[in-house]
């Protein structure tokens, strides 16, 4: 397996609101790396490398910790689970799927009426998620109420693996940018870094920019790289002029998304280092969707961010798909970021 790491992050359960697990995971792997850390009252993880004194400036690296799930809002009479979404998941994607419930983590499965039991009028069309129902082999509600309550998390199951140059995962989204900011850190462990290096794996991305700021007002960083993990559009469904990106084309550089135009003079330093370090890139064609850059930018006075992003087929569903080059040339930009110090 190439991404042992990011194998480890994406199959960790950890939906908007629980998040624990990961950021657990993600203090393992930075003890004794850094010059201070810390968990702040939201759950968001914070790490500071000093620099060596000859600037006064902080740079932040930011990825979210949370992945889309759904989450419990009712325990029927027959046992079974009715639910809601946490962050935007299409309902098309969960019929049939498997799926862990609760912290406790009891394994269940998204059913739906048989094709052969339904009415023409509704055959094939896909069913409300309020329609849907998890079942855990329960018969009354009785005995679900002893294992499970109102609120309780829910976990897509599916276990991350690599075909050839791809890998699939329920998380990458944003556990690829999770594993950038650690490799980061690796990277530069035995560097004297002019400015002071600052990490952030903040929490409830996926329902509102919720943990960002909050991350940002305690950092007070000048400038801001957040690594995500962004659609790509070249779905055989689609037609070409509504592809957002390709896998196999490299990182994501963003120049404007929903609510935000990002700033232009760290956009064109990420481009120029991409274009001089010969690291492959594409732009994301179409500005559909947010990242904690529009969060920043309302931070404080006004934080300046750059987006950088690893293409991902069929994200926010349990079967998302990367392509292993595109992450690792998103790691690899990431780090000449750092190491030059340009986008201060």
């Amino acid at each position: 397996m190439k991404l042992e790491r990011l194998c480890k992050l994406c199959e960790l359960p950890g939906i908007s609101g629980f998040e624990e697990k990961v950021a657990s995971f993600i203090e393992k792997e930075i003890e004794g790396k850094v010059d201070e850390f810390w968990k702040d009252s939201v759950g968001n993880l914070i790490a500071i490398k000093k620099g060596n004194g000859k600037s006064s400036k902080r740079l932040m690296l930011l990825a979210h910790t949370d992945e889309v799930g759904l989450m419990v809002k009712r325990i029927n009479e027959d046992g079974s689970l009715s639910f809601t979404a946490i962050g935007g998941v299409d309902p098309r994607v969960l019929m049939g799927k498997k799926v862990f419930v609760g912290e406790e983590m009891l394994p269940g499965v998204i059913g739906f009426e048989a094709i052969h039991t339904q009415e023409s009028s509704t055959l094939l069309k896909t069913p409300p998620m309020d329609k849907l129902r998890i079942y855990l082999g329960y018969s009354k509600k009785e005995e679900a109420q002893k294992n499970h309550r109102i609120g309780d998390p829910v976990f897509f199951s599916t276990a991350y693996e690599e075909i050839g140059e791809y890998a699939v995962a329920k998380a990458f989204d944003d556990r690829t940018g999770c594993e950038v900011l650690l490799r980061v850190l690796d990277d530069v462990q035995d560097l004297s870094l002019d400015y002071d290096l600052c990490f952030a794996w903040v929490v409830q991305e996926e329902v509102g920019l919720r943990g960002s700021g909050i991350a940002a007002r305690q950092v007070k960083p000048d400038a801001a790289l957040v690594f995500e993990n962004t659609t790509a559009g070249d779905n055989p469904e689609l037609p070409e002029y509504r592809w957002a990106t390709n896998l196999g084309m490299g990182p994501v550089l963003t120049f404007a998304h929903s609510g935000l135009v990002l700033d232009r003079r760290i956009f064109d330093t990420i481009v120029e280092t991409a274009r001089r370090n010969s690291i492959k890139f594409q732009y994301k064609r179409r500005i559909a969707g947010g990242t904690d850059a529009g969060r920043l930018a309302r931070t404080m006075s006004g934080i300046p961010a750059g987006v950088i992003s690893t293409p991902s087929r069929y994200i926010h569903s349990p079967t998302s798909i990367i392509n292993i080059n595109d992450f690792l040339g998103v790691a690899e930009l990431a780090s000449v970021l750092v190491k030059e110090g340009k986008v201060l």
